[in-house]
């Protein structure tokens, strides 16, 4: 007699209650069939037969466990490698937006140094016009001085001619009302004379009060001049401060370019184009050469070296001279048969042609995710 509740219970553990309930009652109707039409002997056989049947059975069932296990963790896997690609995209938006920000931050800055020079300009023009202004006031004043001389000969003229006057009159004798007529005009001319002196002096202050002002308008400018300066020294100390770190930053995203290389080359080099990385790529110096990606490997059965240069964007010929450079120094130092490659997160369609024709393998960040 069979027993289909062991059976039962036995696939029950690896499948779905109903389906292993099934089994088992057809398994028992199977062995009931049988037994109503064999001999004892054919029976037992087809006993075995059933009883290795359910055997079968359990490790089918044991199979298809382990491939939904295996099916659930490569689900598993899958949604890892998802997040990791989320977080991944996040970060590159991130970098972005503060390269945005570092952009806006220079523009301001270089739109402030244009300001300043305006400034700086139009101070000059002031200081130009003061001393102009300056050089007038100079001039006046020589015509003043020249004037002063002038009244001051004059005056002597004067004296000279009351003294001839005073020689006629004892000489002539002229009369007491002639006398007194003659002084009358020169008291008169004195008269205008002490008060042509009294507005000289007084335009002589107003210009030595204008100078005064002058001069400290000269002070005030000397101080905003200095001040300017010191302002301009602040933003140099700025520009030097956001260079470096923009320097940092670069070679930050560049590092972080060549270590993501290092992991996905060998496999995109093996698929692509055969060559098959025997050494760990590595980041070195060959004859004080800075080598960003540099290793050996086999292509064909021959052994070859890999010499690669990491780039942010592929967009200049210069660069590929940059690589070509550095694949001469390793010939030099090494011998032997050189593959140069280029890796960047994007290339310039006319320069990745060209790259092309150079014999330069260029793999771009995207093919490998």
């Amino acid at each position: 007699m069979i027993d289909t509740l062991a059976i039962f219970n036995d696939l029950s553990s690896t499948l779905d209650p109903a389906a292993a309930r099934k089994i088992a009652e057809l398994m028992g109707k199977m062995y009931l069939d049988l037994s109503n039409v064999v001999t004892k002997d054919e029976f037992k056989e087809l006993t075995d037969v059933v009883r290795d049947l359910g055997g079968i059975v359990r490790d089918l069932s044991k199979t298809v466990k382990e491939l939904t296990e295996a099916q659930h963790q490569t689900e598993q896997r899958l949604n890892e490698l998802a997040k990791a690609q989320k977080k991944s995209e996040e970060r590159l938006n991130e970098l972005a937006e503060a390269q945005k920000k570092t952009e806006q931050r220079i523009y301001e800055l270089v739109e402030a140094q244009r300001k300043t020079e305006q400034r700086i300009y139009e101070l000059g023009e002031v200081q130009k016009k003061t001393e102009e202004r300056v050089n007038e006031l100079a001039e006046a004043e020589k015509r003043s001085e020249e004037r002063l001389e002038r009244l001051e000969a004059s005056v002597q003229d004067l004296v000279e001619a009351q003294v001839k006057v005073e020689e006629r009159v004892s000489k002539l004798e002229i009369t007491m009302h002639e006398l007194a007529e003659a002084q009358k005009k020169t008291e008169q001319r004195i008269h205008e004379l002490v008060e042509a002196q009294r507005k000289t002096e007084q335009r002589v202050n107003e210009l030595a009060e204008a100078q005064k002002r002058t001069e400290q308008r000269l002070n005030e400018l000397a101080e905003a001049q200095k001040e300017t300066e010191q302002a301009i020294a602040k933003l140099t100390r700025g520009l030097e401060i956001t260079r470096e770190q923009l320097g940092g930053l670069s070679r930050s995203v560049g590092y972080a370019l060549e270590n993501e290389a290092y992991r996905n080359l060998p496999s995109i080099l093996k698929s692509r184009y055969n060559i098959e990385v025997v050494d760990r790529l590595i980041r070195t110096y060959i004859s004080d050469v800075e080598v960003n990606v540099f290793g050996k490997a086999r292509q064909n059965g021959r052994e070859v070296y890999i010499v690669g240069e990491s780039v942010l964007k592929l967009d200049d010929r210069s660069k590929l001279k940059a690589v070509w450079d550095k694949v001469n120094v390793v010939r030099e130092e090494f011998g032997g048969e050189v593959i140069p490659v280029i890796v960047t997160h994007f290339a310039k369609p006319d320069v990745y042609k060209r790259a092309q024709k150079a014999g330069i393998i260029v793999i771009q960040s995207f093919e490998w995710i």
